[in-house]
């Protein structure tokens, strides 16, 4: 039986086909998936979220959710944002998470790319060599210079070790990079 309030309800799941209609756990995995989506989005720099067209009830419930201190009030605000993600064009949601992602993994790589440098330099003369083939625009006097300071650093005894060339070579090397 039906309860009155509900008569302005249509059910098209008798007339679809069993294709056509989603199981229950299907409903529940996009569920979950769309407010992961959601978490991902809160979890955004400022700026990234900013730049992000969605509507604007989902931003404000967004920010709300960065707001909430409370356990419970944010897996409740959060399971808010997911409902209105299921309004919401989710595939430029996807595509400004991935760009955030993308860049902070290009960011690791270029830090490990001048700490490889930074090695290859200080232990190999010839490593010079192949800076200067691929940067040709190095300024060749300070890379030798911080170069030859690091490694007498590095030749100093463990304890009066300062470190201040090793990090000067990096920090150039990351700017160069």
């Amino acid at each position: 039986m039906r309860h009155p309030a509900d008569a302005h309800v249509i059910d098209d799941s008798a007339n679809a086909t069993p294709a056509e209609r989603a199981s229950k756990s299907a409903k529940k995995r996009e569920a979950h998936e769309q407010q992961a989506l959601g978490e991902a989005l809160a979890a955004l720099p400022d700026a990234a979220l900013a730049a992000t067209e969605m509507p604007d009830a989902l931003r404000d419930a967004l920010a709300e959710y960065r707001r909430t201190r409370s356990h419970e009030g944010r897996r409740r605000q959060m399971q808010y944002v997911g409902k209105l993600m299921r309004r919401a064009d989710a595939e430029p949601l996807r595509e400004a998470v991935a760009a955030a992602q993308l860049g902070r993994a290009h960011d690791a790589l270029a830090l490990h790319r001048a700490e490889h440098w930074r090695a290859e330099l200080v232990a190999d003369d010839d490593a010079l060599t192949r800076w200067i083939g691929e940067h040709p625009d190095t300024n060749l006097p300070r890379l030798r210079a911080l170069i030859r300071n690091a490694r007498a650093d590095a030749a100093r005894a463990p304890g009066d070790r300062h470190g201040r060339a090793w990090r000067e070579l990096f920090q150039y090397l990351k700017t160069l990079l």
